[in-house]
């Protein structure tokens, strides 16, 4: 999974878990929610400047949307 796949991954994750709406989110970061929408795609890149706003706004540390998911092994299986 490059970074962009990643950051996506994180921010779409972290987003849901705080129950917000990309608009909101979109609205909040003082950008187009279409754009928000390519960046949880990871069709397009994203700037620092964004990934601080997102980060604040989310309350987490901008390394949040760098870490990798943790595997999980199933018992038994």
């Amino acid at each position: 999974m490059d970074f962009r796949q990643l950051f996506a991954t994180n921010l779409r994750r972290l987003r849901h878990e705080r129950k917000v709406s990309q608009e909101q989110l979109a609205h909040d970061a003082g950008i187009d929610r279409a754009y928000l929408s390519r960046v949880e795609r990871a069709v397009t890149y994203v700037g620092l400047e964004i990934i601080e706003k997102l980060a604040a706004i989310l309350e987490v540390d901008p390394a949040e949307f760098f870490r990798r998911p943790t595997r999980t092994r199933k018992k038994g299986g």
